[in-house]
């Protein structure tokens, strides 16, 4: 994906038994056989480089470009070998079959549902299984915008892999971006292009810390939600989904930025919002249906959310 291919003599030198093994560096004859490309039914986009250099000095592609795209099925002996990093950052989401990522030290096993994000400037190699080679899709961005959104997904050197749960999006924007980039390198190309990555590494960052189905926070979530005009004890709801009080008060500042409660109260003040905007219900009633019996009480908290009182808010133009 856009450097000379690399290539292994032994397979069982590139792929572990375990997750994770210390890396070994290769030797001159190792990097002769791994394919960087030439796949059947293969996409393949590069952007050239005097384009790149280009696009990284206008407005809005200097924070966010894509510089190379593409689809690799099957990708039997693919590999990449980079002692010395790569400028771009470089996204890749398996959708079968299996293969492995170093970094930092460390080879880890990529199966299925899984991305991988090497930051720019980190010294790496990555190659398909022998028995199981994997398809992916990839991509290889470049910006200033970059670095913070790559650290929004929790990536770091030495921790490149992610665990998808909506790996469908993901690859539906891959698909975009390669499909847009193999029609011309023009500049809006390459803008529509930046937009597509910009949500693809949100994504990302947003598929990380939404529980997932079933999961201890999830669950306890969806009983906030259907509880918004009652009140609950923090310990009460951390043994409904088996959890200590303290893990479940983790779970949530991971999920949502603050405490269980505090979750709570965002949820009872959103409902109040729409029941302002929808209904001419009296103040006070609307805090007796988020479950604040006391006018006085739900005023105050909703002024400590919103900044203003019930009456302003409902009185506020808005749309």
């Amino acid at each position: 994906m856009g450097d000379p291919p690399v290539h292994l003599d032994d397979p069982m030198d590139r792929f572990p038994t375990a997750p994770c093994d210390r890396i070994t560096r290769m030797t001159p004859s190792q990097e002769q056989a791994e394919r960087a490309d030439g796949f059947e039914r293969q996409r393949l986009s590069v952007v050239p480089r005097p384009v790149v250099e280009a696009a990284l000095a206008r407005p809005v592609t200097r924070r966010m470009l894509v510089t190379d795209a593409g689809y690799f099925p099957r990708a039997d002996h693919h590999g990449r070998h980079r002692p010395d990093g790569t400028a771009e950052t470089i996204v890749i989401v398996c959708v079968a079959g299996s293969g492995w990522v170093e970094t930092g030290g460390i080879r880890t096993s990529v199966g299925s549902s899984t991305a991988v994000v090497i930051p720019g400037g980190t010294p790496h190699s990555y190659g398909a299984a022998a028995d199981d080679p994997w398809t992916i899709w990839w991509c290889h961005v470049r910006g200033t915008d970059v670095p913070e959104l790559v650290e929004a997904t929790g990536i770091r050197p030495d921790r490149v892999t992610l665990s998808l749960r909506a790996v469908e999006r993901v690859t539906a924007l891959l698909d975009e971006i390669s499909v847009s980039l193999a029609r011309d390198t023009t500049p809006v190309r390459l803008l529509a292009a930046s937009g597509m990555a910009w949500r693809l590494l949100t994504q990302l960052a947003v598929d990380r810390v939404i529980p997932s189905e079933g999961a201890p926070v999830e669950r306890a979530m969806r009983y906030l939600e259907e509880r918004i005009d009652g009140h609950v004890q923090v310990p009460e709801l951390a043994a409904m989904v088996g959890v200590s009080p303290s893990h479940l008060a983790a779970l949530f500042r991971d999920a949502t930025g603050g405490g269980v409660l505090a979750h709570h109260n965002a949820l009872k003040m959103a409902r109040a919002r729409e029941l302002l905007d929808t209904t001419t219900l009296a103040v006070a009633e609307v805090g007796r249906r988020i479950g604040l019996d006391d006018p006085f009480y739900f005023s105050r908290q909703f002024r400590r959310t919103h900044g203003m009182s019930p009456r302003a808010y409902r009185e506020t133009r808005k749309g």
